[in-house]
């Protein structure tokens, strides 16, 4: 089985774990990073966490945009007085995997009239879709799925974060007909040491096991 180059981290909603997520990936993948836009946290972005969080040196591309109030794009991108432009989002450069972390769900405005799931049209990469299980889940994991599928976007499949709730996943495999990427269990303290040990129970799992 042969993991895409270039591969898009989306998440069913924000605050789901797509930064620990990706750093575990991009851990065990040796990956490059990018985030197209970073809202609010500029002290302390999902990029710098990537470069703290992980063992290996991995490159981050810098942001397209970077936004100082922790909110949805559109709208810290109006209170700065900065315009988004779709074209500027154009893949970086490189002859490394890449991880590309969205920021916030697939339906989130980066303009009026630009999405998330626009932009991952735009860029033209499968993705990855990070799910963890609470009440609420399983419907945010099956529209998010319909979504991409809907706009003929491909899912390599997904990747369960924190506690397991095996009936909740168990539902969402057989309904979407997704592989299974992997589970990562909740991280008390993250950390490279964390990371890394992560990463390697990633490795072990069985789809990583098939990959090449």
């Amino acid at each position: 089985m042969h993991l895409p180059k270039h591969l898009i981290v989306a998440g069913i909603c924000t605050e789901i774990g797509k930064t620990v997520a990706s750093a575990v990936l991009a851990e065990l993948l040796g990956a490059d990073y990018w985030k197209p836009v970073q809202a609010g946290e500029l002290e302390l972005t999902d990029t710098h966490k990537i470069q703290q969080w992980t063992q290996q040196e991995i490159h981050c591309h810098p942001e397209a945009y970077r936004l100082q109030h922790p909110m949805s794009p559109h709208a810290a991108a109006a209170l700065e007085g900065i315009k988004l432009h779709p074209e500027r989002f154009e893949l970086p450069s490189t002859d490394n995997r890449l991880l590309i972390e969205l920021a916030g769900g697939l339906m989130v405005p980066l303009t009026h009239s630009f999405l998330n799931i626009d932009l991952v049209q735009q860029l033209g990469c499968p993705v990855l879709l990070v799910s963890r299980h609470y009440l609420g889940s399983i419907n945010h994991t099956l529209l998010s799925v319909a979504l991409l599928k809907q706009r003929g976007i491909p899912i390599v499949g997904i990747l369960f974060n924190g506690p397991a709730t095996p009936s909740s996943k168990e539902v969402i495999l057989e309904y979407t007909q997704l592989p299974c990427i992997g589970e990562l269990p909740s991280l008390e303290t993250i950390s490279k040491e964390s990371i890394l040990e992560a990463s390697r129970h990633l490795a072990s799992q069985p789809f990583f096991r098939k990959v090449r």
